[in-house]
């Protein structure tokens, strides 16, 4: 049914305008229930009088722009800012014009001159204690982002300088000829909100990063947010790093390079493994690095289904080698039975995946004159030739798979009550949650994994903005799904089955189509929005409502 408005006039064109909202409105929500925008003015305060937007209203429109899913970089924030209602999700008296190069710039120097990962940190123990996420859990990780320019790149990099260094380094995203960056996360496990960033020189290896990490934050974070546990992969576990970590507990996997591991996952494994549909483990107490520790071995499906994987694609190429090798060999010529012999022994001694099978030396007479020799002339001398073929040692095969479905998690928490095997396991198997993460900052629809600045400070600093988009997208799924459980409610999935657990992407793309209607002197409608919004909009409470009203 149409709208009828009694006006007395009626309204000419020009006096409608419409702004898109879709998702936003849920960002700002959430921006403002963290306290982000406070927090920041607290600490970055305007530095004019005449500055129109603080820099934590500056750091809120990057966030807005950054999970407008618009596949523009978050650089671009005015351009972005065109159609959208500024004053709705900003502030009133703010309008898109004020969202300039020059204040975004100015924001971002401010941020580099605080420290983005002590400015980052402040944030992010606020958010959590608003939350109230038990962060006892704490996943350790790093990737990187390549960038487009040289900046410092040339120069060596400067002892002491808070500033990182734009050069090659191991890549993530298999680009090693790119200029790269390095940002590690570490995020807590219930929403996987990260609870540190820090920007790094692109050339950092994780074994040295995580151990500067380890000195640097991890006690901190024991006492500002009660982290209990450290979580990494196999980069923590060196006996320099493991020494560093007196004190607090931590969760680690055990690098296969170990000869005793890789002994362990070899005698265990056939019978971790019978069952291949069943989780499976084995307990033992092990000494690493003058720490006594719990290691636990362990077997899971899908560890088995990525082996396959894995170990197919290798035993694929392998086998294609070794079968040019062994062609090779056959293609060639030798003067007596011994060298043949001795050959063919050399090659079956570097076969790993094959056999050779039904060999033989077939002797071959050579004639010196022309044309074809009589039946009873004597050959002048013989040559030996290798004939056979390669068999593919299956068991060999079936016993690499049984060990690429095994690894062993180590941790220096003994007691089996404070930490069971069984959480142990599963509190690895959340290490997931941090590189979810990372998939986030490089998803196209958020920004490009490429970085373009004019200096690397900005780009510390803009890496620390990353990170806050990252924690308001965590931290508004977790508030959604929360809510929706706790009134036993439900939400349209993406085929329309009714979940409580929906991702904050599916929510995005289904506040999608919302718009302001604002139509000048009258009033000011929200157009696109039915009940399952409202619905959302209800649980999360008066704020979100508020900005999807017409009064907002």
């Amino acid at each position: 049914m149409a709208a009828h408005f009694e006006t007395g006039t009626m309204a000419s064109p020009q006096h409608y305008s419409s702004r898109t909202l879709n998702q936003l409105g849920l960002v700002a929500a959430m921006v403002d229930e963290l306290g982000i925008v406070e927090w920041m003015d607290r600490l970055l305060p305007k530095n004019q009088e005449k500055q129109i937007v603080s820099y934590g209203q500056a750091v809120k429109a990057m966030i807005l722009n950054g999970l407008g899913f618009n596949q523009r970089t978050l650089y671009l924030t005015p351009h972005f800012f065109q159609d959208k209602p500024v004053g709705r999700l900003l502030g009133e008296g703010i309008e898109a014009q004020h969202l300039n190069d020059d204040l975004l710039g100015r924001t971002l120097d401010a941020i580099f001159q605080y420290g983005p990962t002590v400015l980052y940190s402040q944030l992010a123990v606020q958010s959590v204690f608003r939350l109230g996420l038990l962060c006892r859990f704490g996943h350790l990780d790093a990737t990187s982002f390549h960038v487009d320019g040289r900046y410092n790149s040339d120069a060596a990099p400067e002892e002491e300088s808070s500033v990182i260094h734009m050069t090659r380094g191991y890549s993530r995203d298999h680009r090693p000829d790119l200029n790269q960056v390095v940002v590690q996360l570490i995020s807590e496990r219930q929403a996987g909100i990260p609870l540190l960033m820090e920007p790094l020189s692109g050339n950092n290896s994780d074994k040295d990063s995580f151990r500067e990490t380890v000195k640097a934050h991890v006690s901190q974070l024991n006492r500002e947010v009660g982290l209990e546990y450290l979580i990494a992969d196999s980069a923590l576990y060196t006996s320099e790093t493991l020494g560093e970590m007196q004190g607090f507990y931590w969760i680690t996997r055990v690098p296969e390079t170990l000869n005793l591991a890789q002994f362990l996952i070899q005698a265990t494994a056939p019978e971790l493994t019978k069952n291949r549909e069943q989780s499976n483990f084995i307990s033992l107490g092990a000494v690493y690095a003058g720490t006594r520790q719990r290691w636990v071995i362990v077997y899971s499906p899908e560890a088995y289904q990525r082996a396959i994987k894995t170990v197919s694609k290798a035993a694929l190429q392998q086998t294609s080698a070794e079968l040019k090798a062994f062609e090779h060999l056959c293609r060639q010529t030798f003067s007596c039975e011994t060298d043949a012999r001795n050959a063919l022994s050399e090659l079956e001694k570097k076969l790993k995946y094959t056999n050779v099978s039904e060999s033989r030396i077939i002797r071959q007479p050579r004639y010196c004159g022309p044309g074809r020799p009589a039946q009873s002339k004597v050959p002048d001398y013989q040559t030996y030739r290798i004939e056979g073929g390669l068999a593919s040692r299956l068991e060999l095969h079936q016993q690499r798979l049984q060990r690429k479905s095994c690894f062993i998690l180590a941790t220096n928490q003994q007691d089996l009550e404070a930490l069971s095997n069984e959480e142990l396991i599963k509190a690895y198997k959340d290490q997931q949650k941090v590189e979810r993460g990372f998939r986030f900052l490089k998803d196209p629809l958020f920004m490009a994994s490429t970085l373009f600045l004019k200096s690397p400070e900005r780009i510390m600093a803009l890496m620390m903005v990353m990170t806050l988009c990252l924690l308001v997208y965590a931290a508004l799924e977790h508030r959604i799904r929360q809510s929706l459980i706790q009134a036993q409610q439900t939400f349209p999935n993406q085929v329309g089955q009714m979940i409580s657990n929906p991702t904050a992407r599916w929510v995005f793309q289904f506040f999608s189509g919302i718009h302001v209607l604002i139509i000048e002197h009258m009033q000011t409608l929200i157009l696109g929005i039915n009940q399952y919004h409202w619905l959302l909009l209800k649980l999360l409470g008066e704020p979100y409502e508020k900005i999807y009203s017409g009064d907002g």
